[in-house]
Order: structure tokens, then sequence, then C-alpha cells
């Protein structure tokens, strides 16, 4: 059953999974949120004995329904693979009882590497599949972790470029010099006088600007972002809960 996605501030014409990734956010300022969970379709005795990547398919396809098994297949195998120094890609470890998923096997050693490490691969299947030949610009604003992840995710891949904004001095300092030392001819980081809310409240406030956009549009340009408003980035994150 095909999944759409409507903002969370007007009953507006839902959209399709890939319109909603290369959006980010909403055309009124909303959140996209899907107008049902879908159930999942494999028991979990069948899932226990998959690995990550055929987990995060069986996952992905009940929420991005617009997408082709080849297609998400294609960007799952991209985004889990050598960056990650474990074939199990999220392990679970036992410790005194417990039992902990380990979520920093990443690129960046953060939890966010587990969804950012997907999202380009989404975005140009997103872009490809709706006749989109603008240049895809990623406007992202960041507390620390979030950053980095977006950055090294989307480093030289071709069809994107990444912004991201930062409070100056509202991160640690290797939080900082992992970002302003990103390798990619298409990264560029820029610090903010202010705290994290000031630099996702601008980013906000740039989406929002329709002349803006108007006027990117005509240089081949748009914009859509890497933050958690971005459904896919949401998707994936919930593919390690399961």
């Amino acid at each position: 059953m095909e999944v759409l996605y409507s903002s969370t501030r007007s009953k507006g014409v839902p959209v399709k999974a890939s319109e909603a990734i290369l959006k980010g956010l909403a055309d009124d300022g909303g959140l996209f949120v899907p107008d049902h969970i879908p159930a999942l379709d494999r028991s979990l005795e069948e899932l226990s004995r998959m690995d990550y990547r055929q987990v995060a398919y069986e996952v992905m396809k009940l929420f991005l329904t617009d997408f082709t098994e080849e297609e998400l297949k294609s960007c799952i195998g991209k985004a889990y693979d050598s960056k990650f120094d474990t074939e199990t890609i999220a392990p679970l470890a036992e410790a005194e009882g417990a039992w902990y998923l380990e979520l920093f096997h990443g690129a960046t050693i953060a939890f966010k590497d587990m969804a950012l490490s997907i999202l380009p691969h989404l975005m140009i299947n997103s872009a490809r599949k709706n006749h989109i030949e603008n240049e895809i610009v990623i406007l992202t604003a960041t507390s620390g972790d979030t950053g980095k992840a977006a950055l090294a995710g989307f480093a030289d891949v071709e069809g994107t470029r990444i912004i991201v904004f930062y409070p100056k001095n509202g991160v640690s300092p290797i939080q900082e010099k992992q970002m302003v030392t990103q390798k990619g001819a298409n990264t560029l980081v820029v610090g903010i006088h202010g705290n994290f809310d000031d630099a996702q409240t601008g980013v906000k406030k740039i989406f929002s600007d329709k002349e803006l956009a108007r006027e990117l549009d005509g240089k081949g340009f748009q914009f859509s972002s890497a933050n958690s408003i971005n459904i896919g980035r949401l998707v994936p994150q919930i593919c390690y809960y399961v």
C-alpha cells in the first residue's frame, strides 16, 4: 500500500516519498508526516535471521513506496559498505547482563552516520525520479554531530552541495575541527554568532524564502535539508530500532 506524505501545517496535496525527501520541509514550513504507519510484513523471527542491509530494505520499502527494489537496494549497498568498520554495521554487545546496540561504527563515530550515509543516495535517486536537473544544495544546522556526519555523507556526491551552519562557540573544539577540515569540493561550513536554535531558525527562514528559491531555481539550484526534519533521514533511523 502506497505511503504518501503531508504537511503538519495544512491539508494540502500529499506527496510521494521521493518528493518529500527532495523538499525536506513542506512548502508551508511544516514537517512531512506519513498518511499511515505501515506494519512490518515480515515476522521478527524472519528479520532476526537477516543482516543489517536486508532489514533496512524490509523497513524502508514500506515507507518509501515509490522507490523500486533495485533503487532501494542500490542506495542501501552504497551506504552501508566499507565506511563502517564492521560488517555487522550495528552490532549488539552484552555488558553486565544488558544488551547494547552499537551505532558508532560509521565514518564519524556518531550514531547519525546510520542515516546520513544513505540520505545522499536517496536524494540523488529522488532527483532522478522526479526529473530534477537542478543541483541540490543541502542546508543543515548542527550542534556538533550532525554537521560532520552530513558533510562526510555528501562530500563529493555528484549533483549536490552542502552548507553546514554551526554556533561558533557552541560546539566542542574536536567537533569544530572535524567540520572545518572536511574534504570535498562541494562542502562549506559556516560558524554563526548565536546558539544552535539560532542556526536552525536561520535555516528554516531560508527554506521559507520563496523569492530566494525562485532566484536559485533560475540559476540551476534548489534547497533541501539533511536535518532530522527530512523523512529521508528519519526512515533509515527506524531500521536500527527494528
